[in-house]
């Protein structure tokens, strides 16, 4: 198995020595190249020299014509197969550096696909496709035109990637046959939507058997503003951060991954969708375990909540919120020893007193009129998300108690245990 390189492109708004100190950071980080695109920087605005000297360049033709001494320092040179009015585009680049792409305004079927690669290519060129993904089932149809491309190029020529909201795992999937890994830096930006994280690709490849001829099954989280999640870090690698938009697609996602996933962490807001989707006994579930030719769901949270309350030793509790954190308190509060009162929006018009839970992720504002009367109120969300849902407690009257960690680390290892029966 021969690893991927790791390509990060530089943000648009990086420039002159801080381009220099970008490249150096991702270098350390496990970056392999750097992209310069013509659409995101000018010649004057980079030292590509400087930028040679820390990483090799894939300098990208988009729309505006590549400076030459862009192309003289490049380790690659990206040329689209058509210009930007659909008519054959200019391949021409220096011996052994040549990238041919081509960027599909539409989702193509495989033949579709093939077809736009009928053009003779030098034979050392390297070969990228890349197609929107209007719905995640289109992974299949990706993996056989990477097979074909593959059959005909050769497998150290081709890279064929997906983009959009629900890509991420696709790209996951295709990376383990692509000669290159286009991956984000990180932050607010990146260079196309369904990007994996650079931080994250580099974990994956620690520790795996380069020789190995089976793909490792993967892992995953499902989510919604998961970027802060600690599950890549502490579970068994392959490990993917697929961070979908509350509306997306994950009942279709879920099915169109099972050949190539042994399981997933399921967090906000996807806790009773996916329940209902699984044909789960349980309101809600935090995890998919394959088995066979299905799905089998869990609601290890439930561990969780055992811990949050022991912790919070208390005989009566109020919940804020009624997702499938609550559920998970629901099920264990009478074993627990402690009585709950749930709380949605529409029910808080007083200051609340006592011991309380707070589970709305902190994406969701409260509401206007929530005040505390020196309530403990415990907060289930780790990292930042948990400190601005805390400072918002102190805010409004309330003692945060932080135990988002002890709720993660008690069910996290029964996930642990759930994924290792995977069939």
């Amino acid at each position: 198995m021969t690893p991927a390189r790791r390509v990060v492109t530089l943000p648009p708004t990086v420039l002159g020595t801080d381009a220099v100190h970008f490249a150096r950071a991702c270098q350390r980080r496990g970056a392999d190249v750097l992209e310069l695109r013509t659409d995101l920087h000018t010649a004057d605005a980079v030292d590509i020299e400087a930028l040679a000297q820390v990483l090799p360049l894939l300098v990208s033709e988009r729309g505006k014509p590549l400076p030459p001494a862009w192309v003289s320092a490049a380790w690659r040179v990206d040329r689209d197969l058509k210009d930007t009015r659909g008519r054959e585009g200019s391949l021409d680049a220096p011996s052994g550096k040549l990238l041919a792409s081509h960027h599909a305004e539409r989702q193509l079927s495989t033949a579709e696909a093939l077809a736009l690669w009928e053009r003779e290519l030098p034979p050392d060129a390297l070969v990228k496709h890349v197609e929107p993904m209007l719905g995640p089932e289109h992974l299949r149809t990706l993996l056989e035109t990477q097979r074909l491309l593959v059959q005909r190029f050769g497998v150290s020529r081709v890279t064929v990637l997906g983009m959009g909201p629900v890509a991420l795992p696709a790209r996951a999937v295709l990376a383990r046959n692509n000669v290159l890994d286009y991956v984000a830096a990180g932050g607010s930006w990146a260079a196309a939507p369904g990007q994996r994280l650079l931080d994250d690709v580099v974990r994956e490849m620690r520790g795996v058997d380069r020789l190995t001829l089976e793909p490792p099954l993967r892992l995953g989280i499902l989510g919604t503003s998961i970027v802060h999640s600690r599950s890549p870090r502490i579970h068994r690698q392959p490990f993917d951060r697929i961070d979908i938009p509350e509306d997306g697609p994950v009942e279709t996602l879920v099915d169109s991954l099972l050949p190539h996933y042994a399981g997933f962490a399921v967090t906000s807001p996807f806790k009773l969708r996916l329940a209902q989707h699984t044909r789960s006994s349980l309101p809600a579930i935090n995890t998919l375990v394959r088995r066979g030719d299905h799905w089998e769901s869990f609601n290890t949270d439930t561990f969780g909540a055992r811990t949050v309350m022991e912790r919070l030793e208390a005989k009566e509790a109020f919940v804020l919120g009624d997702g499938g954190a609550t559920a998970a308190m629901k099920a264990v509060a009478d074993e627990a020893g402690c009585a709950l009162r749930v709380l949605r929006r529409a029910d808080i018009d007083a200051p609340l007193t006592g011991a309380g839970v707070w589970t709305w992720p902190d994406r969701v504002s409260p509401p206007e009129q929530l005040r505390f009367n020196k309530a403990r109120v415990a907060v289930i969300a780790y990292g930042a998300p948990g400190r601005r849902i805390a400072t918002e407690i102190q805010r409004r009257g309330g003692t945060p108690v932080l135990l988002g960690a002890a709720w993660f680390v008690a069910q996290a290892r029964r996930q642990r245990q759930l994924w290792e029966s995977a069939t």
